[in-house]
């Protein structure tokens, strides 16, 4: 295997991608409090694209609104993966992690505003930032220390994550959306129709056409199109990202070895997570903390601190047990309520998506410290105490297997 396999296969690795996307966070913190943080500002509103399209973006905004795009698209992508032959194929067994997904969503956002309710200007909005939970960071959180934990508790976790973030790219559509542009919009989603149609068309032209064209010639420059006019539209660039993915083929024909989907999923990740996410944390997870004065008595800080460490726990873990108690849903029977409870701690972990809505959110320096501090700080104590959580299941599951190994010994 050749150094370039062995490094792309690294980087579709949960660890390692979670890693990197830490490294980049902690480097942009020591580099913004350094002697050069002027540097960094600097590289940050370096500005360049074409004016003519209205594409003249900052280093910072390519990086949240481009880049990221690239990682919606694989959340969408994944997202349709699980429709179609994962966990939420079967309503039953999708119930719970759907429903642990809407409690994580709605819980956070509502202790956010019941800390701001008193609060003046624009420190109310906000209510999306506890929101979202990162999926690349919880994984490697999972990654690390849950080698011997059931393996349907990272699907439950990755269909919570997946969900939970479709729910944020579409608050970010409604919520943070400003000054809509309809003739773009209305561009956009015909782009995405032929895009769709191309994906999904069983049509002989269309099937002659995707023989003819190599698809990266047919889908690159289209989803690039589509791109610009969803940014172009007033609509957040990366809800184009995730519209693609879900309308990904994710069954073969013919003599495929692998469906679209699943191809382009293996060609862009290692992009996604050795470039976009590592670079997106670069340069948004850089807070100055000469500029945190009122940190610790900011209703912004105290906010999102609550929404992700208290609310995020409380939406999970409540809402699936409710949901158990009262429907029809159950809990998968190699799992234990404790799984849960890690998982919950887990949801706390914010990063990517939150720092995109604490960018949507304030315009204030100061507002954007606290809020960013704020989620570097729940991230950080979410990834501790989750560590410990969920280590301590992993030894109780590694100590089960040992038992039913010297059982199947014994009765040898």
């Amino acid at each position: 295997m050749s150094a370039a396999s062995r490094i792309t296969a690294a980087l579709r690795s949960d660890a390692v991608s979670g890693s990197l996307l830490i490294v980049a966070a902690l480097v942009a913190l020591g580099w913004a409090n350094s002697p050069f943080a002027d540097s960094y500002e600097s590289l940050r509103s370096v500005t360049f694209g074409p004016a003519a399209l209205h594409l003249d973006l900052s280093v910072e905004d390519w990086a949240a609104d481009g880049l990221l795009a690239v990682f919606f698209f694989i959340v969408g992508n994944e997202l349709k993966q699980e429709i179609v032959h994962g966990e939420l194929r079967d309503p039953r067994r999708a119930a719970l992690p759907i429903a642990a997904a809407l409690g994580g969503v709605a819980v956070p956002a509502l202790v956010f505003l019941a800390v701001n309710a008193t609060a003046s200007g624009e420190a109310t909005g906000g209510w999306g930032i506890p929101m979202a939970t990162d999926i690349a960071f919880a994984l490697a959180v999972l990654a690390v220390v849950g080698r011997h934990l059931p393996t349907p508790l990272r699907t439950f976790l990755l269909t919570l994550a997946t969900v939970d973030d479709l729910c944020a790219v579409l608050v970010i559509a409604v919520a943070y959306t400003s000054g809509l542009n309809l003739a773009a919009l209305a561009l956009a989603g015909a782009g995405l129709a032929v895009f769709g149609y191309l994906q999904n068309g069983s049509g002989r032209g269309v099937t002659g056409v995707r023989a003819r064209v190599p698809g990266w010639l047919l889908f690159g420059p289209l989803a690039v199109v589509i791109w610009a006019l969803m940014h172009a539209s007033g609509v957040h660039a990366t809800v184009a990202g995730v519209a693609m993915g879900l309308l990904m083929r994710t069954r073969r024909r013919g003599s495929e070895t692998l469906s679209p989907s699943h191809r382009t999923e293996e060609a862009l990740r290692p992009f996604s997570a050795g470039v976009a996410l590592p670079v997106f944390a670069l340069l948004s997870a850089g807070v100055s903390l000469s500029g945190a004065g009122g940190f610790w008595t900011s209703t912004i800080t105290w906010g999102v601190l609550a929404g992700l460490l208290a609310g995020k726990f409380a939406g999970i873990f409540g809402v699936s047990w409710l949901t158990v108690r009262f429907t029809g849903a159950h809990l998968n029977p190699r799992l234990a309520w404790a799984d849960v409870a890690g998982v919950g701690v887990l949801g706390a972990i914010g990063f990517t998506v939150s720092l995109l809505i604490v960018e949507l959110s304030y315009t204030s320096a100061g507002n954007l410290t606290e809020a960013k501090g704020a989620v570097l700080l729940a991230s950080a104590a979410a990834s501790l105490l989750a560590v410990v959580v969920l280590g301590r299941r992993s030894r109780h599951y590694h100590r089960l297997d040992q038992d039913r190994g010297g059982d199947r010994e014994a009765t040898a």
